[in-house]
């Protein structure tokens, strides 16, 4: 199993765009093959952050996941409007 955390903090004014795109990325997502758990959650402490916290099956899972249409277009929006960093564990 791989865990992926992606922490996202959003540009002024572009939060509530993001939180869009990533809660539809999410409902994708989640009928994707592989897919374990998919969800997106907001900060309590910080306004501009929130979390995606994905389970996948595998790397190729997740590979697979990434290669589809609404990955490209919602990781396009979200690149736009802030900034990711991504952990990476396996189980």
């Amino acid at each position: 199993m791989l865990r992926v955390n992606c922490f996202f903090q959003a540009k002024e004014g572009c939060f509530d765009e993001a939180l869009q795109a990533a809660m539809a990325l999410t409902a994708k997502s989640q009928l994707h093959q592989g897919c374990k758990a998919y969800d997106v959650f907001e900060s309590a402490t910080r306004p501009d952050v929130f979390m995606f916290c994905e389970t996948w099956l595998d790397e190729e899972s997740l590979a697979l996941h990434e290669q589809t249409p609404e990955f490209a277009e919602y990781a396009g929006i979200l690149s736009k409007c802030g900034t990711l960093k991504i952990e990476k564990f396996e189980f």
